[in-house]
């Protein structure tokens, strides 16, 4: 493939899914993914390599603005992010994509209309398989198609808390699952949640659009290739090179079409660290890129009830919305509570690592493992820079009364239902799994980079399709608002003649 019509950079949510919906279209296509495939191997079930060996965690380090390095959970393999990702496949409310008033600020409407966007939503349930149900959970937005597969089982535990929740006058419902749980346990008997998939269980971006993708012949994924930067024509007006170092060797393409799908700060670092008449680097005359950084306030609840033992193997498949588009008493919303993967001694010494395993391993085996997201609201001076080679994060969390709150009532209820031990504790920035909104799409070319089909609005043959585009966090995981959105510009592209 000499200089091929597009280049994707990136093989995660949004540039696979992205890549499947061109399939077919003629155009000839090179994804550049700066990882290789995941390697299947005894760690892919081993708690002890994950969570406390940290074996797949990347080498690389960033630095807090102020100097502080810490290593970010950042993943970089075929698939991105999302082959440890939960695999929660939820839509954001039909309210999410209006302002929204919360106890931190104002949450910035989408370009768009809910109804507008809803077929593509349909469209990526689709094609990762979503298992659900619909009308357990009152926020649920509208769905012009039903999920195709029934929800993830209940174990007996969970079943337990699900009724428990029920009898507090609560409305638990199923999560929107891609796992097909049945080929997931067939090759280990653990939860998915954070665990890398080397099999088919989980329908992450490799496994499901990428594989369809790469089905047609004109696609073409390269691995080692990482992105150093875009270079643009004198004018500025479009993207005339892709710069990349493949196993060390400095290489460029020079492609119709360059669609940026590397995350939420990768894609902003490579437009800041781009050549630029300006010095502020590319697609930037609003000087918002690596502005606007989002990262949802989060944290683990563990209710606890040392007479009963939990011994649910996989546990994530329900959630909670009552709290979502308010706080149960007519105020500001809080968000999402939702399972996690059952957690073992293991998970908990990563982070508690004073405390004696036997201890941790009696907690882990008598909680019901919980995981509180409230919205982090967009600040220009919450920021992804760069400083050389160094990748600086400037995160300035914003609406935690969100989150207090959140976890004040859940607290209340777990101990309602009979537990009488609740812990928790904030996830903190090494955990950027649900970073986005750098590179945020909008209608004016003043105050965003992109448009609503996330083209910039600076060099017309430049997209850029990952979770940098949202314009707010909302309060639920983002995987499939981008994957319905790089289905949505796929289709917009086609249409344009890839111009």
């Amino acid at each position: 493939m000499a200089n091929p019509d597009i280049v994707i950079i990136g093989s995660g949510i949004g540039g696979a899914t992205i890549a499947s919906g061109l399939a077919g279209s003629g155009a000839s296509i090179l994804m550049l993914e700066r990882g290789e495939p995941l390697p299947a191997t005894p760690h892919a079930r081993d708690t002890r390599s994950i969570f406390v060996d940290g074996h797949y965690r990347p080498k690389e380090m960033w630095r807090e603005a102020g100097g502080a390095a810490f290593n970010p959970g950042n993943y970089y393999y075929v698939g991105g992010n999302s082959k440890f990702y939960g695999a929660v496949l939820i839509r954001y409310r039909k309210e999410d994509f209006s302002a929204m008033e919360h106890f931190g600020g104002v949450s910035p409407a989408w370009p768009f209309s809910y109804d507008e966007f809803e077929p593509w939503y349909s469209r990526a349930e689709q094609l990762f398989r979503v298992r659900g149900a619909l009308g357990e959970d009152p926020t649920e937005p509208y769905h012009s198609i039903p999920y195709a597969f029934k929800p993830v089982p209940d174990e007996a535990p969970i079943a337990r808390a699900r009724a428990e929740l029920k009898g507090l006058g609560l409305h638990p419902a199923s999560l929107p699952l891609g796992v097909d749980i049945d080929t997931w346990l067939m090759e280990g008997k653990t939860g998915w949640d954070a665990f890398p998939n080397t099999g088919q269980g989980k329908m992450d971006a490799q496994t499901a659009p990428l594989a369809a993708a790469l089905r047609d012949s004109n696609i073409r994924l390269d691995t080692r290739c990482h992105v150093e930067y875009l270079e643009a024509a004198p004018d500025g007006k479009k993207i005339v090179a892709v710069h990349y170092r493949q196993n060390g060797e400095l290489k460029k393409v020079s492609p119709k079409l360059v669609i940026l799908s590397a995350g939420a700060v990768n894609s902003a670092v490579i437009l800041l660290r781009s050549p630029s008449s300006d010095g502020k680097g590319l697609a930037n005359r609003s000087d918002q890129v690596g502005r606007n950084f989002m990262n949802h306030n989060s944290s683990a609840m563990l209710a606890i009830d040392p007479r009963r033992r939990n011994d649910a193997v996989y546990q994530k498949t329900l959630m909670l919305n009552d709290y979502y588009l308010s706080d149960g008493k007519g105020g500001k919303p809080l968000g999402n509570v939702q399972l996690l993967g059952k957690i073992d001694g293991n998970m908990l010494k990563a982070n508690v690592k004073t405390m004696p395993k036997f201890v941790l391993d009696f907690m882990a085996g008598h909680a019901v493992d919980w995981y509180l997201m409230c919205e982090d609201l967009p600040d220009p001076e919450s920021r992804i820079m760069v400083d050389g080679k160094d990748i600086v994060m400037q995160w300035r969390r914003s609406n935690m009364q969100s989150l207090d709150g959140l976890t004040k009532v859940m607290r209340e209820n777990f101990r309602a239902c009979g537990y009488p031990i609740v812990l928790s504790r904030p996830f903190d920035k090494r955990t950027p799994s649900h970073q986005c909104g750098t590179v945020k799409m909008g209608d004016d070319p003043a105050t965003a980079p992109l448009d609503p089909f996330c083209r910039s609005f600076d060099h017309r043959n430049l997209f850029v399709v990952d979770a940098s585009f949202l314009p707010n966090s909302a309060a639920v995981n983002p995987a499939l608002s981008i994957a319905a959105q790089a289905l949505r510009v796929a289709d917009h592209i086609r249409k344009a003649g890839f111009q």
